[in-house]
């Protein structure tokens, strides 16, 4: 039995969805056809046509854009805005809450243009608005804004421009609150709003002592960089109260994580909101809104737990709790039920966009046949291995797998200090290799593995080479260790039988994704299917809208991918909205200071002083220059069509 082989009888698409647990992260947008491919369905579950990203793939290779391509389901955003408006109305309505609620997407979360353009156009009859924590991004917002009883939440620290930009966009007619995040905004924001004449609507970013688990824990708590303390808060009264102003402030805003896994935490800080805000009601604020920031995760791993890759509520849950939890504090006290804001950008674009790229190449992890006879050696190290290699079985496993280790190590020593040749070593750690996969076999039939089995086994596996960069593409799972869904996009109605990791084409070894969803707890790697020739394997990595687009970076200057934005019809045909080229080798140059016409200018001498030391001729110069400036050209990643002869 080959090491690699999945070990079960039968396959279908209901295991290969069990296997990449497709049906669990999938969040009922993305599933596994009768044709074994992928296909998403943007209306979710039952609502609505399924399209196969393998067709798409195909298409957009057909139309001229090479992989990898960044594929976005227009869709899809507009699914999730209606999913977390229309639970919230339900909770809403099932508890008697006496207010409404109003999201915001926060922009950094993704501020392409088109991201942005369609969250106001499918936001706008749920009054869905903006957040801005930049000049920039201020300006983009208020651009983009069409509904004018949406909310513009603007964060971040301001200067007197930014002040200005939001005032203007209160003449204007829209709903602008700004967030004072620290004591020293409140006399600007009064010096620039008498200046202009126009009364601004003030929050206060607060510091609560609740604290979330997870990567982002230290948005809370005491060790928050944002936020005011109590003092500062008491502080900011009074400067309101002393400029007959204090009627301006009507929001309390906190935000104490970006993924928050576990929803005792999403509880516990609207609990602790509650009260502040109940405070500053008695302080004689109108108030009249609590925004709860981000924090309503996405289940990446599908294992829906409190990992940092997940989460252990539904949303129907989270919104439950904080409505419950508004209810539980200012009923006490009859105080009127808040607008209700939340900032979730991830949950709203995560599933939004697939990166999709093809396997290059293949490094398998499979060791020449054993050969029928021994070569004859000074020492008995190939002997050795190969009595190990016959002994292994379910009851020795932990022997052989020391001992194997052991023979690797010697053989390695004895070929540093000149004893063996570097054929013998060859075949020395071939017999390894074969060892190890017959441990890996037996171990499959253990109810304990040994803790070092265990380890060898996470150390099986072939190399796909991706056509993509891990720092452009996929930051957080470089930096943060952050498991994205990845799977092959079609060959679902046959059995996976390598053992895979992957590898992107930069020249790092921390390139690579080695974590995977699991059904129990995640995988070091991943079950792929063998190359075939002359037929691309296109993989997809998945819930990539949430920050991944605007945190990479031009590692061995790869750029941005060419990018593609689809919408699905009704009638289950799909057209292409966007069709936008990644960055050219001249683009990347010029991002990190080159001058592009100072670059011809230099090759063009070069090849000109190569033809006066008679390396090539006039004509050779002509096909070597016309190949530099189509490399200029040309995309960053790697392209199947050939460069021009020379």
């Amino acid at each position: 039995m080959n090491n690699h082989t999945l070990h079960s009888k039968s396959w279908s698409t209901q295991e290969a969805s069990k296997h990449y647990c497709i049906d669990k992260w999938g969040a009922n947008y993305f599933s596994i056809n009768e044709a074994g491919d992928v296909v998403v369905t943007p209306g979710g579950a039952d609502n609505g046509p399924s399209i196969s990203l393998y067709e798409i793939a195909q298409e957009i290779e057909m139309r001229g854009l090479s992989m990898p391509v960044l594929l976005r389901i227009e869709n899809i955003l507009g699914s999730q805005i209606k999913l977390l408006h229309e639970t919230f109305r339900k909770v809403i309505r099932e508890n008697d809450y006496r207010g409404v609620y109003k999201g915001v997407f926060p922009i950094k979360v993704n501020q392409q243009e088109q991201v942005i353009e369609a969250i106001g156009q499918f936001g706008e009859n749920f009054n869905h608005g903006l957040e801005a924590g930049s000049k920039p991004e201020l300006i983009a917002a208020i651009s983009m804004l069409k509904n004018r009883n949406a909310c513009l939440i603007c964060n971040g620290y301001k200067d007197e421009e930014f002040i200005d930009l939001g005032l203007f966009a209160v003449k204007m007619g829209y709903q602008v609150f700004f967030v004072i995040e620290v004591p020293g905004e409140v006399d600007l924001i009064i010096e620039r709003s008498k200046y202009h004449n126009i009364t601004p609507t003030l929050g206060l970013r607060i510091k609560l002592s609740t604290q979330a688990e997870g990567q982002w824990a230290e948005s809370g708590g005491d060790s928050s960089v944002f936020g005011l303390t109590m003092s500062h808060i008491i502080d900011v009264i009074d400067r309101l109260k002393q400029e007959e102003m204090l009627d301006c402030l009507q929001l309390l805003h906190y935000h104490i994580g970006s993924q928050i896994p576990n929803i005792r935490d999403i509880r516990a800080g609207a609990m602790e909101a509650c009260r502040l805000y109940e405070e500053l009601v008695k302080e004689g604020a109108p108030m009249g809104y609590l925004d709860l920031g981000g924090g309503l995760a996405v289940d990446y791993d599908g294992s829906n737990t409190d990992s940092h890759s997940s989460r252990n509520y539904s949303l129907e849950e989270y919104c439950s709790d904080i409505v419950e939890s508004i209810i539980t504090v200012l009923d006490k006290n009859d105080i009127p039920h808040p607008t209700i804001i939340t900032e979730s950008g991830r949950a709203i674009v995560a599933y939004y966009s697939v990166l999709i790229f093809n396997i290059l190449d293949v490094s398998s992890f499979e060791p020449h046949p054993i050969p029928a006879t021994l070569p004859d050696v000074d020492s008995d190290l190939l002997e050795n291995l190969m009595t190990t290699y016959n002994m292994v079985s379910a009851k020795d496993i932990q022997e052989c797998c020391n001992d194997a280790l052991f023979y690797r190590s010697q053989a390695r020593q004895l070929f540093k200090h000149g004893h063996i040749t570097i054929r013998e070593r060859a075949q020395a750690e071939n017999l390894v290799q074969h060892i190890l996969i017959k441990i890996s076999e037996f171990s499959r039939e253990l109810t304990h593995i040994p803790k070092d089995v265990q380890t060898m086994n996470r150390l099986i596996y072939d190399i796909y080479y991706g056509n993509f960069s891990l720092f452009q593409s996929l930051p957080d799972v470089w930096a943060i260790d952050q498991i994205l869904p990845t799977m092959p996009l079609h060959r679902h109605l046959e059995k996976p039988s390598r053992q895979a990791i992957i590898s992107d084409i930069t020249c790092d070894c921390d390139g690579k994704i080695d974590s995977f969803p699991g059904i129990i707890e995640k995988k070091s790697n991943i079950m792929l299917h063998p190359l075939k020739p002359d037929e691309e394997y296109y993989m997809g990595v998945f819930l990539v809208g949430a920050y991944q687009e605007t945190l990479g970076d031009l590692h061995n200057l790869f750029g941005d991918t060419n990018v593609v934005s689809i919408h699905v019809n009704d009638d289950g045909s799909y057209k292409f909205i966007l069709e936008l080229e990644g960055d050219s080798v001249a683009d990347v140059l010029s991002y990190v200071g080159y001058d592009i016409r100072a670059i011809r200018t230099r090759l063009k001498a070069q090849a000109e002083d190569a033809i006066q030391n008679g390396l090539v001729s006039p004509h050779e110069r002509k096909s070597i220059l016309a190949n530099f400036e189509e490399g200029l050209r040309g995309y960053t990643y790697f392209e199947k069509q050939s460069t021009t002869d020379i």
